[in-house]
């Protein structure tokens, strides 16, 4: 068995069928059907992952989930969002609250499996070799300086005009991605297959959303990420001409 999975639907039917569709790749599986019953089943038997649906008919599953990433025993549990709630709001407050993905009901069941699956390998690389670069081009003993923004790799920590800005594991991954490949577009597809371990062509728009949220982040060098329309994104090579943002 691939692990155990905890689906949290208060739809029996739904529930049943992401439970069958997890077991047929070889995962196990129980279900609760409300947020009280969730958490009690987290307590109980810690899972590998957490499906979670965010319209609960007791506790919110974004409450859900803000209860497990606040709790140092379970805050490592990764939490894949499926909801009926597409809206980029939506998508960016369940980013906000510790969501790993977020998946919109309707899903195709096999891209539902791939992303778990992806979740899974970022969270529990294998033992027997080591965990993936953050980016290949990056030196784990340097920093990477571009305009008024500093990444210090080994502390895995970002600083503009001296200032730390917090970032998630996920968002900081995202940055220095970018930044280690300067100038050259990355595409939506790379990015996911990089930065989430998916498998290309899978159709999703957390690419585009943690970018969104990456520069709020960034504030006053959020312009240093640079929209290629049609194609992805690019850390620009020339901030230095740029005018600065407030």
């Amino acid at each position: 068995m691939r692990g155990h999975i905890l689906v949290v639907e208060d739809e029996a039917d739904l529930a049943e069928l992401v439970s069958f569709n997890l077991k047929q790749a070889g995962y196990t599986t129980s279900i609760a059907g409300d947020g009280a019953a969730a958490l009690a089943a987290v307590a109980s038997r810690k899972p590998d992952l957490v499906v979670l649906d965010l319209m609960l008919p007791d506790i919110s599953g974004t409450e859900v989930c803000r209860r497990i990433r606040a709790s140092d025993e379970w805050r490592d549990i990764p939490v894949v969002m499926l909801t009926a709630r597409g809206e980029e709001v939506d998508r960016v407050m369940g980013f906000e609250v510790g969501a790993d993905d977020y998946i919109v009901k309707p899903f195709s069941p096999r891209e539902f499996v791939l992303r778990v699956s992806a979740v899974l390998r970022r969270a529990s690389p294998p033992p027997s070799s080591p965990p993936p670069p953050i980016a290949s081009a990056a030196d784990d003993d340097a920093s990477i300086t571009i305009g008024a923004m500093t990444i210090d790799v080994p502390r895995h920590e970002v600083r503009i005009d001296g200032a730390t800005i917090p970032l998630t594991a996920l968002e900081f991954k995202l940055l220095l991605d970018l930044a280690s490949r300067k100038g050259r577009v990355q595409s939506r597809d790379s990015l996911l297959d990089r930065v989430w371990g998916y498998t290309p062509g899978i159709e999703t728009r957390t690419v585009d959303t943690h970018v969104k949220r990456l520069r709020e982040k960034l504030r006053g060098a959020s312009h240093y990420i640079e929209t290629v329309r049609g194609v992805g994104y690019r850390m620009r090579d020339d901030v230095a001409a740029l005018s600065p943002t407030k």
